[in-house]
C-alpha cells in the first residue's frame, strides 16, 4: 500500500522516454520516477526508496529528493509564498507545501518560519497546519521522567517555552530552567522532570539530579575544596558563568547557597565564596 507523503520501498518495473515506473497499487497505479530522480546504475526489478507526493499538476510521483519533513511530522518551515486561498511552504521540494486558511491560527508571513503539522487531507493532498493541538498525544505510558527525549520549541508563554516531545507530545520548559537564548522553531535536546496528574508535562534542558554525587551542595563543596577554599563566584553571578560551572540555573544556585550559608559551610561577599574550616 502506497503511503502519500512517506518514503515508500517499490520496485522498478519498466524504463519509458520519462523515467522508471515503479510499483504502485491499486489506487494509484504504477507509480513515475522522473528521468532528473534516477540515481546511476538503478536497473529493471531493483527495489528503490523513494518519496511519494504530487507534482505541480497533481499527478502522483516518486523522488529521491528528502524533504524538510513526512506526514505525520511536525517541523519549522518557511513561507515561499502567499497565494489566495492558502501558503506555501518550503519543504524542499519542487512542489511547495500547502497551508490551507483554515489550517492557519495566526497571519502567515513570506520569509518567516513557523511550526506545523504535515497530514492528508481528505482529498488526499499532502498538507499543513498550524493547529498543533489536535494532532498532539495525550498517552503518558511511553515516558517516564528523567527521560532524554527530543524537543521542537513551537510556542512562547508568559512561563516559558511550549516544545514538542520526541514528534508526539506537549510540554513546558520553565523560564527558570532556561539558561542561554532559544528561538521558535529550535530543536533541543531535553528531559522529562515530571509528570503530573493532570496529564501535563514538566521539561528541563539538563539531567535531572540524582542520588548523593550529584547533589549539588555537595559539587559546590567538592569546587571549594578542589580551588583551595574560594571561588569567584556568588548569587549574584551570570546565568552563564553559574551553568558553565555547575550546569544548573541561576535560581537553583542561589538555592543551594543559602542553605550552605545558614549551616555556616560557607561565607559569600561581593567577591565569591568561601569554605568555613
Amino acid at each position: 500500500m502506497i503511503k502519500l507523503g512517506k518514503f515508500n520501498t517499490l520496485k522498478v518495473l519498466r524504463r519509458e522516454e520519462q523515467g522508471f515506473y515503479l510499483e504502485g497499487d491499486e489506487e494509484w497505479g504504477n507509480i513515475l520516477l522522473p528521468n532528473k530522480y534516477i540515481p546511476e546504475g538503478l536497473e529493471i526489478d531493483q527495489d528503490i526508496e523513494v518519496f511519494i507526493y504530487f507534482d505541480s499538476e497533481d499527478i502522483i510521483i516518486a523522488t529521491t529528493k528528502k524533504p524538510l519533513a513526512t506526514v505525520g511530522e511536525f517541523a519549522s518551515l518557511k513561507v515561499a509564498q502567499a497565494a489566495e486561498f492558502g501558503i506555501f511552504l518550503d519543504w524542499g521540494l519542487e512542489k511547495d507545501l500547502f497551508v490551507p486558511f483554515r489550517e492557519q491560527i495566526f497571519k502567515m508571513e513570506v520569509g518567516q518560519s513557523y511550526v506545523v503539522h504535515i497530514y492528508v487531507d481528505s482529498s488526499n493532498r499532502i498538507s499543513a497546519s498550524t493547529r498543533l493541538n489536535k494532532y498532539l498525544g495525550r498517552s503518558l505510558a511511553q515516558f517516564k521522567e528523567g527521560q532524554p527525549v527530543d524537543l521542537l520549541l513551537y510556542q512562547t508563554t508568559s512561563m516559558g517555552y511550549k516544545a514538542i516531545i520526541d514528534g508526539s507530545h506537549s510540554g513546558l520548559i520553565f523560564k527558570d530552567d532556561i539558561v542561554n537564548n532559544l528561538r521558535i522553531g529550535q530543536k533541543v535536546e531535553g528531559f522529562i522532570k515530571k509528570i503530573r496528574e493532570d496529564g501535563k508535562f514538566d521539561l528541563s534542558l539538563r539531567p535531572l539530579v540524582k542520588a548523593k554525587t550529584d547533589d549539588l551542595s555537595a559539587q559546590i563543596i567538592e569546587k571549594l575544596k578542589e580551588a583551595g577554599g574560594t571561588l569567584d563566584i556568588n548569587s549574584k553571578s551570570s546565568a552563564e558563568s553559574i551553568n558553565a560551572m555547575f550546569n544548573v540555573s541561576r535560581k537553583k544556585f542561589k538555592v543551594a547557597l543559602g542553605a550552605l550559608y545558614k549551616k555556616k559551610i560557607i561565607s559569600t561577599d561581593d567577591s565569591g565564596i568561601q569554605l568555613i574550616k
